[in-house]
């Protein structure tokens, strides 16, 4: 399991859950820099279908990623609900759309099962594991592996 022992104190890890269609994910909470609602981005030419364009933040302009595209879930319905999540990601500022965010869960190393193995077809390197609280379970993602070098790659010629 490739946690990161940093975010880990004696109450355990700290993920930011939320949702994309029927599922819930969870993502490491020192990754997040901010949450914002959603806004129409900048369409950059050429860009691969799930980078969705660029937002001014502040000064910085910011590739936005729609995960439902990303995780082939289907057309997004972008509503109040929809958000952007800011993301630092080896030193570079990323947006991630969500369908949703909920809370910040805890979760004890035990709570922490290995993600499945499953066929070489589908790729789940960037999975941590699986976390269960009560009746939930969160499908935990590595952020910096699932945007691999060579999308950030891309991100940076974007941001450009």
């Amino acid at each position: 399991m490739q946690i990161n022992t940093d975010t880990a104190d004696s109450t355990g890890y700290e993920f930011l859950a939320f949702t994309l269609g029927a599922e819930e994910y969870g993502i490491d909470i020192l990754k997040v820099q901010e949450i914002r609602g959603y806004e129409s981005p900048t369409r950059i030419a050429n860009a691969p279908e799930f980078i969705k364009g660029v937002i001014n933040l502040r000064g910085l302009i910011v590739p936005i990623v729609d995960m439902r595209i990303k995780f082939n879930l289907g057309a997004a319905n972008y509503d109040n609900l929809t958000v952007v999540i800011i993301l630092n990601i080896s030193g570079r500022v990323v947006g991630m759309v969500v369908d949703s965010v909920s809370d910040v869960i805890t979760l004890n190393p035990e709570q922490i099962k290995p993600a499945p193995a499953l066929t070489s077809v589908l790729d789940t390197g960037y999975l941590i594991g699986l976390g269960t609280v009560d009746q939930r379970m969160l499908i935990l993602v590595d952020i910096d592996k699932l945007m691999s070098s060579n999308e950030i790659g891309i991100l940076d010629k974007i941001a450009a």
